[in-house]
Protein backbone atom coordinates (compact mmCIF):
# COMPACT_ATOMS: atom_id res chain seq x y z
CA UNK A 1 0.00 0.00 0.00
CA UNK A 2 1.49 3.34 -1.00
CA UNK A 3 1.78 6.37 1.27
CA UNK A 4 -0.83 8.25 -0.78
CA UNK A 5 -3.41 5.48 -0.41
CA UNK A 6 -2.67 5.22 3.33
CA UNK A 7 -3.32 8.94 3.72
CA UNK A 8 -6.54 8.60 1.72
CA UNK A 9 -7.76 5.81 4.01
CA UNK A 10 -6.86 7.72 7.19
CA UNK A 11 -8.57 10.86 5.98
CA UNK A 12 -11.67 9.09 4.70
CA UNK A 13 -14.93 10.63 5.82
CA UNK A 14 -16.18 7.25 7.01
CA UNK A 15 -13.57 6.83 9.74
CA UNK A 16 -14.79 6.83 13.33
CA UNK A 17 -12.26 9.37 14.52
CA UNK A 18 -13.31 11.83 11.85
CA UNK A 19 -16.98 11.25 12.65
CA UNK A 20 -16.42 11.87 16.36
CA UNK A 21 -14.58 15.10 15.66
CA UNK A 22 -17.44 16.31 13.44
CA UNK A 23 -20.02 15.92 16.24
CA UNK A 24 -20.54 19.14 18.14
CA UNK A 25 -19.07 19.19 21.65
CA UNK A 26 -22.43 20.55 22.80
CA UNK A 27 -24.03 17.31 21.60
CA UNK A 28 -21.56 15.27 23.63
CA UNK A 29 -22.24 17.50 26.64
CA UNK A 30 -26.01 17.15 26.30
CA UNK A 31 -25.79 13.37 25.95
CA UNK A 32 -23.50 13.17 29.00
CA UNK A 33 -25.90 15.24 31.09
CA UNK A 34 -28.84 13.12 29.93
CA UNK A 35 -27.00 9.91 30.79
CA UNK A 36 -26.08 11.25 34.24
CA UNK A 37 -29.67 11.95 35.17
CA UNK A 38 -31.41 9.23 33.14
CA UNK A 39 -29.30 6.26 34.13
CA UNK A 40 -29.18 7.43 37.76
CA UNK A 41 -32.98 7.52 37.88
CA UNK A 42 -33.06 4.09 36.22
CA UNK A 43 -30.75 2.73 38.95
CA UNK A 44 -32.90 4.28 41.67
CA UNK A 45 -36.10 2.91 40.14
CA UNK A 46 -34.63 -0.55 39.78
CA UNK A 47 -33.39 -0.51 43.38
CA UNK A 48 -36.79 0.69 44.65
CA UNK A 49 -38.49 -2.06 42.66
CA UNK A 50 -36.24 -4.75 44.13
CA UNK A 51 -36.51 -3.43 47.69
CA UNK A 52 -40.20 -2.61 47.50
CA UNK A 53 -41.31 -5.96 46.19
CA UNK A 54 -39.44 -7.80 48.95
CA UNK A 55 -40.63 -5.34 51.57
CA UNK A 56 -44.27 -5.81 50.61
CA UNK A 57 -43.86 -9.58 50.53
CA UNK A 58 -42.06 -9.78 53.86
CA UNK A 59 -44.55 -7.39 55.49
CA UNK A 60 -47.23 -10.04 55.05
CA UNK A 61 -45.42 -12.22 57.59
CA UNK A 62 -44.22 -9.36 59.83
CA UNK A 63 -46.13 -6.07 59.38
CA UNK A 64 -43.80 -4.37 61.91
CA UNK A 65 -41.00 -4.15 59.31
CA UNK A 66 -42.86 -1.85 56.91
CA UNK A 67 -42.00 1.53 58.40
CA UNK A 68 -38.39 0.99 59.44
CA UNK A 69 -37.43 -0.74 56.20
CA UNK A 70 -38.56 2.26 54.15
CA UNK A 71 -35.07 3.63 54.79
CA UNK A 72 -33.89 1.27 52.03
CA UNK A 73 -36.24 3.00 49.60
CA UNK A 74 -34.87 6.37 50.76
CA UNK A 75 -31.30 5.19 50.07
CA UNK A 76 -32.38 4.18 46.55
CA UNK A 77 -34.03 7.55 46.02
CA UNK A 78 -30.78 9.26 47.02
CA UNK A 79 -29.20 7.67 43.96
CA UNK A 80 -31.60 9.58 41.70
CA UNK A 81 -30.84 12.77 43.61
CA UNK A 82 -27.10 12.24 42.99
CA UNK A 83 -27.81 12.15 39.26
CA UNK A 84 -29.90 15.31 39.41
CA UNK A 85 -27.21 17.16 41.37
CA UNK A 86 -24.46 16.17 38.96
CA UNK A 87 -26.63 17.02 35.95
CA UNK A 88 -27.11 20.52 37.37
CA UNK A 89 -23.36 20.85 37.99
CA UNK A 90 -22.59 19.67 34.45
CA UNK A 91 -25.19 22.05 33.02
CA UNK A 92 -23.42 24.97 34.68
CA UNK A 93 -20.20 23.92 32.92
CA UNK A 94 -21.70 24.66 29.51
CA UNK A 95 -20.58 27.94 27.96
CA UNK A 96 -21.31 29.42 24.57
CA UNK A 97 -18.33 29.91 22.31
CA UNK A 98 -18.05 31.63 18.93
CA UNK A 99 -18.86 29.46 15.94
CA UNK A 100 -15.23 29.66 14.86
CA UNK A 101 -14.13 27.92 18.09
CA UNK A 102 -16.76 25.19 18.38
CA UNK A 103 -14.44 22.54 16.95
CA UNK A 104 -11.28 23.83 18.62
CA UNK A 105 -9.36 21.25 20.65
CA UNK A 106 -10.31 22.97 23.89
CA UNK A 107 -14.02 22.86 23.03
CA UNK A 108 -13.84 19.20 22.05
CA UNK A 109 -12.02 18.38 25.30
CA UNK A 110 -14.66 20.23 27.33
CA UNK A 111 -17.48 18.39 25.58
CA UNK A 112 -15.79 15.03 26.04
CA UNK A 113 -15.10 15.80 29.74
CA UNK A 114 -18.78 16.54 30.39
CA UNK A 115 -19.76 13.43 28.42
CA UNK A 116 -17.34 11.26 30.42
CA UNK A 117 -18.57 12.75 33.69
CA UNK A 118 -22.14 11.93 32.78
CA UNK A 119 -21.31 8.35 31.86
CA UNK A 120 -19.30 7.80 35.04
CA UNK A 121 -21.99 9.22 37.31
CA UNK A 122 -24.87 7.54 35.48
CA UNK A 123 -23.44 4.05 35.49
CA UNK A 124 -21.96 4.31 38.99
CA UNK A 125 -25.43 5.25 40.21
CA UNK A 126 -27.03 2.43 38.20
CA UNK A 127 -24.80 -0.08 39.97
CA UNK A 128 -25.31 1.71 43.29
CA UNK A 129 -29.10 1.57 42.91
CA UNK A 130 -28.96 -2.15 42.18
CA UNK A 131 -26.61 -2.73 45.10
CA UNK A 132 -28.76 -0.80 47.56
CA UNK A 133 -31.90 -2.45 46.20
CA UNK A 134 -30.55 -5.96 46.65
CA UNK A 135 -29.22 -5.21 50.12
CA UNK A 136 -32.52 -3.50 51.05
CA UNK A 137 -34.39 -6.55 49.83
CA UNK A 138 -32.30 -8.85 51.96
CA UNK A 139 -32.66 -6.44 54.88
CA UNK A 140 -36.45 -6.61 54.69
CA UNK A 141 -36.49 -10.38 54.39
CA UNK A 142 -33.97 -10.85 57.20
CA UNK A 143 -35.75 -8.37 59.46
CA UNK A 144 -39.00 -10.28 58.98
CA UNK A 145 -37.24 -13.42 60.25
CA UNK A 146 -35.04 -11.90 62.97
CA UNK A 147 -35.38 -8.28 64.06
CA UNK A 148 -31.83 -8.14 65.49
CA UNK A 149 -30.38 -8.30 61.96
CA UNK A 150 -31.85 -4.95 60.82
CA UNK A 151 -29.09 -2.66 62.10
CA UNK A 152 -26.33 -5.00 60.95
CA UNK A 153 -27.63 -5.14 57.40
CA UNK A 154 -28.39 -1.41 57.43
CA UNK A 155 -24.68 -0.73 57.99
CA UNK A 156 -23.88 -2.81 54.92
CA UNK A 157 -26.51 -0.88 52.98
CA UNK A 158 -24.88 2.41 53.97
CA UNK A 159 -21.56 1.17 52.59
CA UNK A 160 -23.34 0.09 49.39
CA UNK A 161 -24.81 3.55 48.97
CA UNK A 162 -21.31 5.01 49.16
CA UNK A 163 -20.70 3.64 45.66
CA UNK A 164 -22.94 6.35 44.27
CA UNK A 165 -21.04 9.03 46.17
CA UNK A 166 -17.77 7.77 44.73
CA UNK A 167 -19.23 8.11 41.24
CA UNK A 168 -20.39 11.65 42.03
CA UNK A 169 -16.96 12.62 43.31
CA UNK A 170 -15.21 11.23 40.24
CA UNK A 171 -17.77 12.92 37.98
CA UNK A 172 -17.19 16.29 39.64
CA UNK A 173 -13.43 15.89 39.34
CA UNK A 174 -13.82 14.97 35.66
CA UNK A 175 -16.09 17.94 35.02
CA UNK A 176 -13.36 20.26 36.28
CA UNK A 177 -11.57 19.45 33.00
CA UNK A 178 -14.39 21.12 31.04
CA UNK A 179 -12.91 24.50 30.22
CA UNK A 180 -14.25 26.13 27.08
CA UNK A 181 -12.21 28.56 24.98
CA UNK A 182 -12.58 32.26 25.69
CA UNK A 183 -15.36 34.08 23.85
CA UNK A 184 -13.08 36.60 22.18
CA UNK A 185 -12.47 35.72 18.56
Amino acid sequence: MSAASTMAVMGASSSWSRALIQISPYTFSAVGIAIAIGVSVLGAAWGIYITGSSLIGAAIKAPRITSKNLISVIFCEAVAIYGVIVAIILQTKLESVPASKIYAAESLRAGYAIFASGIIVGFANLVCGLCVGIIGSSCALSDAQNSTLFVKILVIEIFGSALGLFGVIVGIIMSAQATWPSKTA
